[in-house]
């Protein structure tokens, strides 16, 4: 029983692991597509902006699929429950990121309808960059759920203003990451906004977390009384203020690294409370916890073992793509 239990908190932490990681790696290319009408202002930065994701972004989703993965073999209750419960919240999610893969191809060979896919890349970017946020925050404040452990709301209960709230906050990281990402693998007149742009995200973040704090403490006040998300709290505030002295020194590497700290921040501040819940019910009594969503010790144990020799060869594809597509977005011989 104690080795069930301590299964049950390693895979607690390894889904989280793997959310925490797509956001990071994710989470700029997400950014740099709703900020792409903005930041961009010729065909050529449109091509700059494009071709500083181009190598990476599908490799990087793997991580949210690794993680669906990861939820359905150790806690197929609450994945069973999350993914029937926020069934059209989540299809829009789908079909955004189908769109949005779609998009920037379309967007090269179809010069004719180029606008358009263009539209479509941002909408494709916006939508999942608001809505991770908004289920997220639904499965803190906590959803109706019945005996049977199905979701007892509809689609509007989602829309409550902690989960707004949370949405808020999860964009306003997105566009924040993106734009430290356009300002590290960009240069001239488009890496001089990006970075104005960065600066003006990070103080909109700041205040969009400071609200999420007030949304937690009036819903949620017992989450306050954990000392970890006080730990993260800090770690949230101190990233924050060292990216905008890097973006000041023009240090870009430094802060694109301090952004993607504070997507890891956050990640341990909704860990930190959350714990052991993986979705909370209005109803206490009904949450589904690490104990009794989670699946047997066996199951457990040889999922452990595969995503221990899984998981060391995703890091080091996606650390050996980076390394080789490291440095400024290039354009080819005739300037696209």
């Amino acid at each position: 029983m104690e080795t069930w239990a301590l299964l049950r908190n390693v895979w607690f932490l390894l889904v989280g692991v793997l959310l925490a990681g797509y956001s990071v790696l994710d989470g700029f290319d997400l950014g740099v597509g709703v900020l792409f009408p903005f930041l961009a202002r010729d065909e050529r930065e449109k091509t700059f902006l494009v071709r500083s994701i181009g190598p990476v972004w599908d490799g990087n989703e793997v991580w949210l699929l690794t993680g669906g993965g990861a939820l359905f073999a150790a806690f197929p209750h609450a994945y069973a429950t999350v993914f029937s419960g926020f069934y059209l919240a989540l299809m829009l999610v789908l079909f955004s990121l189908i769109l949005r893969a779609v998009s920037l191809e379309f967007r090269t060979h179809d010069g004719a309808l180029k606008g358009l896919w263009e539209a479509a890349f941002v909408i494709g970017s916006l939508l999942p960059a608001l809505l991770f946020g908004v289920a997220l925050g639904n499965v803190v404040v906590g959803v109706p759920i019945d005996a049977q452990m199905e979701y007892a709301g509809n689609f509007f209960t989602l829309l409550r203003p902690l989960p707004l709230v949370f949405g808020l906050l999860g964009l306003a990281a997105f566009l924040l990451h993106g734009s430290a990402w356009a300002a590290l693998k960009t240069s001239g007149a488009l890496q001089e906004r990006a970075r104005r742009t960065a600066r003006k995200m990070t103080v909109l973040t700041g205040i969009f977390y400071l609200l999420s704090f007030v949304a937690v403490w009036i819903y949620l006040p017992g989450a306050l009384k954990r000392i970890a998300a006080w730990i993260f709290a800090a770690l949230v505030w101190l990233s924050l203020g060292f990216l905008i002295s890097a973006l000041k020194r023009r240090k870009d590497g430094r802060a694109f690294a301090f952004s993607s700290l504070i997507f890891l921040s956050l990640w341990g501040n909704i860990g930190a409370i959350h714990y052991p819940n993986l979705v909370r019910a209005t109803d206490p009594a009904l949450s589904l916890t690490i104990t009794n969503s989670s699946s047997s010790a066996l199951t457990l144990k040889v999922m452990l073992i595969i995503a221990l020799v899984g998981m060391p060869l995703v890091i080091g594809y996606t650390i050996y793509a980076y390394r080789v597509f490291k440095g400024k977005a290039g354009l080819d011989e005739a300037g696209y």
